[in-house]
């Protein structure tokens, strides 16, 4: 199989595995980075590739000053790819497997303090629809992708019911008191919309995860809050809660970890955080 098709057919066999979107991207950017270096080197056909090969691109790579983690990355790609190439016999060898990851320390996740979160919701306050997705998103722990993908029927009268996305299942969260006052204030100021979206532009269309990243992203420096993002609502919720004294098992499952492991990892973050016996409605 020629490099081109076989591209083709990795993008197709990830979105059938329903990977996320930006990862399809991602990867078949790193796919076509490693491919563009062995035609360089005069290879043509998947079956020429070996190991040697391999350790040049990320050789390359490393020279070229990406960060280890950058090369971390890219080995996933390159493995999935391999794995993919292996299960449908186009390769008789899966050059790749015994391909190792470089070392690197994770970065912490940026966690909003308690006075950082408050002053976010002060600001957004007046915007009916922005305090409501802060909301959501401070209080259940949903990714943005999840929240994009609400709809009116979603809602509960005590839980939230977030879609199957990008590889993520079908979960139910708990509704609190300060999720369900934001969204009753959103709701009688939502624009009438023939879609089901829960959260609509001013003319019914559907929000899309742009305009929602532009919106906090906003409101975040309004507020004096520098050097966050979106995503770090999620964290904030996650580290709150442990630090609180909530169950690993209890914030994975609310959060959609698919592993207890991932909500675990955030105990070595949360040292620093006041403790205090705050419930899950209360943050």
């Amino acid at each position: 199989m020629d490099f081109d098709k076989s591209i083709n057919e990795f993008v197709s066999f990830l979105k059938n595995a329903k990977k996320a979107s930006a990862t399809v991207v991602a990867y078949r950017k790193d796919i076509a980075q490693l491919l563009d270096y062995l035609k360089k080197g005069g290879k043509a056909n998947l079956k020429e590739i070996t190991m040697e090969d391999l350790n040049g691109f990320l050789a390359l790579l490393s020279a070229q000053n990406y960060t280890a983690k950058s090369v971390s990355r890219k080995i996933n790609s390159l493995k999935t790819f391999y794995r993919f190439l292996a299960l449908n016999k186009l390769v008789e060898v899966n050059v790749a497997a015994t391909i190792t990851h470089p070392k690197f320390e994770s970065k912490a996740p940026r966690i909003l303090t308690r006075m950082e979160y408050r002053a976010l919701r002060d600001t957004c306050r007046e915007d009916a629809r922005t305090a409501a997705v802060v909301e959501l998103l401070l209080q259940t722990g949903m990714r943005i992708g999840e929240l994009s993908a609400l709809t009116i029927e979603s809602l509960g009268d005590t839980t939230i019911k977030i879609p199957a996305i990008e590889g993520h299942p079908e979960r139910e969260v708990p509704t609190n008191k300060a999720a369900k006052e934001a969204l009753e204030k959103y709701l009688k100021v939502r624009p009438k919309s023939q879609v089901k979206s829960l959260f609509v532009t001013k003319t019914g269309r559907p929000l899309l995860i742009r305009n929602i990243r532009t919106a906090i992203d906003r409101y975040f420096k309004l507020a004096g809050i520098s050097g966050a993002k979106v995503n770090d609502l999620r964290h904030t919720f996650i580290a709150h809660h442990l630090a609180a004294g909530a169950s690993p098992v209890l914030i994975a499952k609310l959060a959609g970890h698919k592993r207890i492991a991932t909500a675990e990892k955030y105990l070595e973050f949360i040292k620093d955080l006041p403790i205090a016996k705050t419930k899950l409605d209360e943050l």
